[in-house]
């Protein structure tokens, strides 16, 4: 089966029509980009994040818009243990009885600073929110995407997740991480589930993130994180079917 490049995708409006989508990181950015366009497209999504205020906003501007109202998960990966999981799951369960899209957006930068300079206390932080809580998240929500007819899971990717850079430190390796994780776990669910997994790394954009990394860089000279989504919205919908164990560039 051919693919189209996914950066010159054209979605059709009811794409995502019927389908229940966790995004995480849903309060700002990239992932809040995600939402609104997974909704207008017409997805149910569930916005996860550790901001009430900044999810609601999202969840009104979507309803405001006359698309599917969304849920609210109020969770800081950061600080989660397995009840906040565990009920994260039931819910779902109890509310949809299936997960159909998966998007691991949520990550923190840490610091930009060479190896031997870096905090031990911030590299798990960045490690433990970017990685390793994609990881517990995926794993206790694999029940869910198998019951789908056509589950999808994105983990958000970076290009110094492919090549490491100086002075990135824990970002860079926890995409790397990340990247090493969504091939184990295509690999595992291919030809035996209707589950695909992929990468997808967004270049850059205008993101509190990307300011953060480049304070000098004027905030223009990038695209607004709602002009990338054409890859989000193929790699979500079914026309990505049998399209898995990739990394994807937005840009």
């Amino acid at each position: 089966m051919s693919h189209p490049d996914p950066r010159n995708y054209q979605p059709a409006g009811d794409l995502l029509g019927g389908r229940v989508i966790l995004v995480t990181g849903a309060g700002s950015g990239i992932g809040a980009a995600a939402a609104r366009s997974f909704a207008a497209h017409g997805a149910t999504v569930i916005l996860l994040g550790r901001t009430t205020r900044k999810l609601e906003a999202v969840h009104d501007e979507i309803v405001a818009a006359g698309h599917p109202p969304p849920a609210l998960a109020v969770i800081d990966l950061a600080r989660a243990q397995g009840p906040a999981y565990f009920d994260l799951v039931a819910q779902i369960q109890s509310s949809y009885g299936r997960l159909d899209g998966l998007l691991h957006n949520a990550a923190i930068l840490g610091e930009r600073s060479p190896i031997e300079h870096y905090d031990v206390g911030t590299w798990h932080q960045v490690l433990h929110v970017n990685l390793t809580a994609a990881f517990v998240l995926s794993r206790e929500l694999l029940p869910l995407l198998r019951a789908a007819d056509d589950a999808s899971v994105i983990f958000t990717s970076s290009s110094v997740g492919r090549r490491g850079r100086a002075y990135w430190g824990a970002y860079a390796v926890s995409k790397f991480g990340v990247e090493g994780l969504a091939q184990v776990l295509a690999d595992e669910t291919r030809d035996i589930t209707r589950i695909r997994v992929n990468c997808i790394n967004p270049g850059g954009t205008r993101t509190a993130m990307r300011r953060s990394a480049f304070p000098a860089e004027v905030p223009d000279a990038r695209p607004e994180p709602a002009s990338i989504m054409a890859p989000y919205l193929y790699l979500m919908g079914p026309d990505s079917r049998g399209f898995t164990g990739q990394s994807i560039d937005c840009q």
